[in-house]
């Protein structure tokens, strides 16, 4: 079981190198990025972009001996060509440099070439939980707006296949709302009971899914205990679904800003794993996120 984020970089050295194409690199931190990732043997690269461009950038900074360049025209063709190197096997992971997420994601879900997987594409922030409890989920916090019922299964489903890729065989899944009463008034309360039951009844496997849990209940044993709320899950969440991507976005940034937490992220449901970083990360948190793509592919 992978427990912290130091724990995910001394086992990801411990496999195979994995080869991570990355998509118009032509940035200042993408460069330093894969620079910092060569040095601690996280993951080996194929660069796709303007060769000048990233001539130019790496000068100082990175080895291009140590990679591989591929010369594209413009960024679609790089992100296409991204997609085939996955599909050949050369490649392992696929990660977004400086071009718009909706060309790369285009490529990714062309249902002809792509890596589509006839799966929701969602986003899941890591945490560590403190201490040795190992590490917490967080969906979604990117991508899907307002998740249907059907897609929130999904977006469980794919969350629980990354908590068992890291060593949690039956995660515990808790899905958020205000309150922890169904409550008709609040939607969000009915697909979490919805959600509960179709999980006990085999509809979502290898998990512990129940709800509705306000976030203080899902965390804490303590606030659990003194709302009367039993149960596998309550104060004990590994997963916790975010009714929505304003709730999920907020907790992630709440996260990074107020709470000073390291995290990584991960987007998933596509046949390869996907990197996303944000211009805000921190290196730290891109390397973890490299770290963790490299891990799971």
């Amino acid at each position: 079981m992978i427990r912290n984020f130091a724990d995910l970089r001394t086992r990801v050295k411990e496999k195979p190198a994995r080869t991570i194409a990355v998509v118009c690199p032509e940035g200042e931190e993408v460069i330093k990025l894969i620079a910092r990732a060569l040095e601690s043997r996280i993951a080996e690269f194929i660069l796709l972009g303007d060769p000048e461009a990233i001539r130019a950038l790496a000068a100082g900074q990175l080895d291009l001996g140590r990679v591989e360049l591929i010369a594209t025209k413009e960024p679609r063709a790089a992100a296409e060509e991204a997609v085939r190197l996955v599909v050949a096997g050369r490649a392992q992971a696929l990660m977004k440099g400086n071009l718009p997420t909706a060309t790369f994601l285009k490529a990714i879900l062309d249902k002809q070439q792509g890596l589509h997987a006839s799966r929701l594409i969602s986003e899941v922030t890591l945490l560590e939980k403190g201490g040795e409890e190992g590490l917490q989920l967080l969906t979604d916090c990117a991508i899907n707006i307002a998740p249907t019922l059907e897609e929130k299964v999904q977006i469980i489903e794919n969350a629980v296949a990354l908590a068992r890729r890291l060593g949690y065989h039956r995660p515990r899944v808790a899905v958020l709302s205000a309150v922890e009463l169904v409550n008709p008034a609040l939607p969000d309360t009915i697909d979490a009971a919805v959600l509960s039951k179709m999980a006990d009844r085999g509809q979502i496997k290898d998990a512990v899914v129940d709800g509705p849990f306000a976030l203080d209940n899902a965390l804490s044993r303590e606030a659990a205990q003194y709302k009367k709320i039993g149960g596998e899950v309550a104060g004990q969440a590994d997963i916790l679904l975010a009714p929505n991507l304003q709730v999920g976005n907020a907790l992630h940034k709440a996260l990074v800003f107020w709470a000073h937490r390291p995290i990584a992220t991960a987007v998933l449901g596509a046949r390869a794993p996907i990197i996303m970083t944000s211009r805000s990360d921190s290196m730290q948190t891109m390397l973890d996120t490299v770290a963790l793509a490299a891990y799971i592919s």
